[in-house]
């Protein structure tokens, strides 16, 4: 692929990342209840998932994995279940009267906590394999050496790490966590929403051909 059309793919795959989905809502709830820090560190872990689900991808597992569909299957279950979850808490907070914000987490067991939450959502998306064999398929030509897929790998990853990351700096900001507050029953609500939604569509999505 040339410059551009390589540029082209960087910018395409930025702006798939920052779509509202369950990675994006996930840091933007963290970030306003519990600091820019815990922000960050559930970041770190979407990234990590999205990592080991890369690396997984141009080593070849996402064709072992089309072609044991009872993988796809496991992943899709637990992924549903978590999201679901994650929406089920979401409508208890909007319908609680007062819910003041979670204490800024200090310790390095809330830290591990945050980050395996984080890790969760990419760690249980079947899309996620899928999506990085699709563009290695798209970009590089058949046959490629691994160090080119390694090097695609880090190319598109350095586009969630600007993403991912902006989110928690974007979403723990004073004015934002302000509007949080006062506007926090309407949040949870709409993240409730949309945490339902995306199990939902989990569960229903024809993942593997």
């Amino acid at each position: 692929m040339s410059g551009y059309e390589l540029a082209l793919l960087w910018f395409a795959w930025v702006l798939a990342g920052a779509s509202p989905g369950p990675a994006t809502l996930g840091i933007a709830g963290t970030s306003m209840t519990q600091g820019r820090r815990a922000g960050v560190i559930f970041a770190l872990g979407i990234l990590c998932g999205g990592a080991f689900w890369g690396i997984a991808a141009a080593l070849g597992m996402s064709a072992v994995m089309v072609a044991n569909v009872w993988v796809f299957e496991i992943l899709r279950y637990a992924g549903a279940a978590y999201l679901l979850y994650l929406a089920v808490k979401s409508l208890r907070s909007a319908l609680r009267r007062r819910a003041p914000l979670a204490p800024l987490s200090k310790g390095a067991v809330a830290a591990g906590r945050i980050f395996a939450k984080g890790a969760l959502i990419h760690l249980t998306n079947p899309k996620a394999i899928i999506s990085w064999g699709a563009v290695y398929a798209i970009a590089l030509p058949a046959g490629s050496a691994p160090a080119d897929l390694l090097w695609l790998f880090g190319f598109l990853y350095s586009g969630g790490i600007v993403v991912f990351l902006g989110y928690a700096v974007a979403f723990s900001s004073a004015r934002v966590v302000a509007a949080y507050t006062r506007l926090r029953r309407w949040f949870e609500g709409g993240f409730a929403l949309l945490f339902g939604a995306a199990g939902i569509k989990i569960l229903t999505a024809r993942i593997v051909p």
